[in-house]
């Protein structure tokens, strides 16, 4: 798919890989809805990014919220021709200390919520008659990494719901394709909802190996474009595809 004059809705915009992603799809003459719950950073995002950039603030675990977030778009644009699922957040505890309640949270929000998102611009899609849709996994689900099962899990659900999507909407126009990124230097690791001491020595053990939200975005935009299946920043000696 062209990325000029096409419209992306990008969830997860307010920092990191969404941001990326969207300013970089500006610049390629996209329209871009960016969605996170953030509103005043969401509001200040799209005005320096200009008239093709708007703002809807949603929680994409809330179901009304995003039936109202994707009309908003198709009410300001018209049509929604990629959807880029890129809101998650990361969890670390070893097995016997995952708190069920916060897992059940994390599902929510990165497994439960892309499929809802794919569920809510689907039958615009299949009225185009063509659409896009770039799930963003993690690169950690390629190995069994202690203290990260509660992650990787989540995300390994997302990879299978990606792979059975593709082949479903083989037939309709639609795409779905997945992104694998490495360590990426944004608020993630930050932000995660337990386990912060074992996320800061995830990032000192790759140390080089960490990369930009730039980077990730770039290959998401070479997914919308080309319609692979899946593409990845991950160290072939991590299991990925990258040489470095």
């Amino acid at each position: 798919m062209d990325i000029e004059k096409s419209t992306i809705l990008i969830t997860g915009a307010s920092s990191g890989i969404g941001l990326a992603t969207a300013t970089a799809a500006i610049e390629l003459g996209a329209r871009v809805a960016l969605i996170a719950r953030r509103a005043d950073r969401l509001s200040e995002i799209a005005t320096r990014l200009g008239p093709d950039a708007m703002a809807v603030a949603c929680d994409v675990t809330d179901p009304a919220q995003i039936a109202r977030c994707v009309q908003t778009v198709l009410d300001t644009f018209g049509r929604i021709d990629v959807l880029v699922n890129n809101a998650g957040r990361g969890f670390y505890a070893n097995i016997d200390e995952i708190d069920i309640a916060g897992y059940r949270e994390l599902l929510e929000l990165n497994t439960i919520a892309p499929l809802a998102m794919m569920q809510a611009v689907l039958p615009q899609m299949r009225r185009q008659g063509r659409g896009t849709i770039v799930n963003v996994s993690s690169g950690a689900t390629f190995g069994a990494l202690p203290g990260a099962g509660g992650y990787t899990s989540s995300k390994a659900a997302l990879n299978m719901l990606s792979d059975v999507a593709r082949i479903e909407l083989a037939e309709t126009g639609i795409t779905v394709s997945t992104m694998y990124p490495f360590v990426t230097d944004t608020e993630f690791y930050g932000a995660v909802q337990t386990g912060e001491n074992a996320a800061e020595a995830e990032l000192e053990a790759v140390g080089q190996a960490i990369h930009a939200p730039d980077r990730v975005a770039a290959k998401i935009l070479g997914l919308i474009r080309s319609g692979e299946g899946k593409d990845d920043l991950v160290p072939k000696s991590f299991g990925g595809s990258l040489e470095v």
